[in-house]
């Protein structure tokens, strides 16, 4: 009798487990996941989700509407067989799970940690940098004494000041202070980056090429009155040729005070190099 008592448990541990988690022929653990057919699971990333990939035309997968780090997932066909799911975020990591059919009792909420990451060291390429990384040099950058002079442009009271370059593999880090000296709050409408020609022709269209920052250390929308904001903005690398400059282009909301600035080639020969966090 102790001997089936002991059986007994011995098959209720196991159950538990496989319930919990599964491994693959590699041993790597993947979290269970129950989905349905008239319900949708929400799972929630902590970056942005860059590459998604399922098992099976049974499962239907798609990121939230207006958001980057939350995948909705549902069965397309009712009693699917079972199936898997693995999901690259923007810090590098790769996330797996094991969908199962569920119709009664489906997982609805689920916010990842950890115990679904299944590789941390996932290597992107040039045109998907690691975003994780990117902030933490972003911060790194923030934080040097290091300051430049000279890199500036007032107009209307507002202020574009460069106070720092640097430089970490490929991508070039921004130290931008944006001051407002007036007794009116500057609401942004833009903040704009492209090299563009010095001089415009009336024969010919000046060309802009726009570049769009991997990351801003904080989302500014409004200057305060008599105040100024520090921030870090993270560009890929990039070089400036000759006869055109990087533009910082500040536009206001509903207002008329513009203000740019202008960076020469030459003024990125002192970048400093971030070395290793």
């Amino acid at each position: 009798m102790k001997n089936n008592k002991l059986g007994f448990l011995a098959s209720l541990l196991v159950l538990a487990f496989s319930l919990s988690a599964q491994s693959n022929d590699g041993g790597t653990i993947f979290k269970n996941l129950q989905i349905g057919f008239s319900k949708t699971t929400s799972i929630v990333f902590p970056y942005p989700i860059i590459s998604i990939d399922k098992g099976s035309q049974g499962v239907l997968i798609q990121k939230a509407k207006g958001v980057e780090n939350i995948l909705l997932v549902k069965a397309g066909l009712q009693n699917f067989t079972q199936t898997n799911l693995t999901v690259v975020t923007s810090d590098g990591k790769l996330y797996g799970f094991i969908l199962n059919y569920d119709e009664q009792c489906p997982d609805l909420n689920l916010v990842v940690d950890n115990s679904t990451v299944v590789n941390k060291e996932v290597v992107f390429s040039m045109e998907n940098q690691n975003q994780k990384k990117i902030e933490q040099y972003a911060n790194l950058a923030f934080s040097k004494n290091k300051k430049i002079v000279g890199l500036s442009s007032a107009r209307f009271d507002i202020k574009l000041q460069i106070t720092g370059l640097f430089i970490h593999q490929d991508v070039i880090y921004l130290r931008l202070v944006i001051g407002n000296k007036s007794k009116i709050n500057y609401d942004i409408d833009q903040l704009r980056f492209f090299i563009r020609d010095q001089k415009k022709s009336i024969r010919t269209a000046s060309q802009e090429i726009e570049i769009l920052p991997l990351l801003s250390t904080s989302e500014v929308s409004k200057i305060p009155d008599e105040s100024e904001v520090l921030q870090v903005l993270a560009l890929s690398k990039f070089t400036i040729p000759e006869k055109k400059y990087l533009t910082i282009q500040l536009i206001e909301k509903s207002g008329g005070r513009q203000i740019e600035l202008n960076i020469k080639n030459n003024d990125l020969i002192d970048l400093e190099v971030l070395g290793t966090l």
